[in-house]
């Protein structure tokens, strides 16, 4: 094995709630930057997640197989560090740490990829416009009742919904109207 084909270890990590294709493409970069790069992906624990992001919607388990069934996910790693430290990159073995290069700052860190940086352990990757979990989560309360509607019309109780009663029958009762009206017109 030449140089070029020597293995590089690239880590790469994130919260990846609600695995979506703009994680996939953040690890495709990762995967990408060297022709034989092996990818470990970290996902940071549940307690990390709530105490400096807050509350995700699946929980370490879900995050985690999400990120096992990508296809450019060589190694998964949770619960991963919310701070890299370089016992840990040394005990992994990490050549590079793969990430956007917008500072970071949580933890009172001002970059917490200060330290890869200086070490000159660090890729820049590139986000992908237009979906993040934040957005994703922010569509679904916007046309939050067309999703409850959806749930009751398959058989939701309104304690699975976390609803209460009037609003539930509200919701409930209006659907089977429009469902009664649409039938009359047929």
């Amino acid at each position: 094995m030449n140089k070029e084909e020597k293995q590089v270890r690239v880590y790469a990590d994130g919260v990846y709630d609600m695995f979506h294709y703009g994680h996939a493409r953040q690890l495709e970069q990762c995967k990408k930057l060297f022709p034989n790069t092996y990818l470990i992906v970290g996902v940071c624990s549940q307690e990390d997640v709530e105490k400096f992001k807050g509350k995700s919607v699946m929980d370490g388990y879900q995050r985690t197989e999400s990120v096992k069934h990508c296809k450019w996910a060589d190694e998964v790693i949770y619960p991963a560090p919310w701070i890299i430290d370089e016992k840990f990159l040394n005990d992994h073995r990490i050549d590079y740490v793969a990430h956007d290069d917008i500072p970071y700052t949580t933890a009172d860190v001002d970059d917490a990829y200060a330290l890869c940086k200086k070490l000159g352990k660090f890729k820049a990757t590139k986000r992908t416009e237009g979906i993040s979990t934040t957005d994703i989560i922010g569509k679904i309360l916007k046309d939050r009742h067309k999703y409850l509607k959806r749930n009751i019309e398959r058989g939701m109780s309104r304690q699975e919904l976390g609803m209460g009663l009037w609003e539930y029958y509200q919701l409930k009762y209006d659907w089977l109207f429009c469902q009664r009206r649409k039938r009359k017109q047929d």
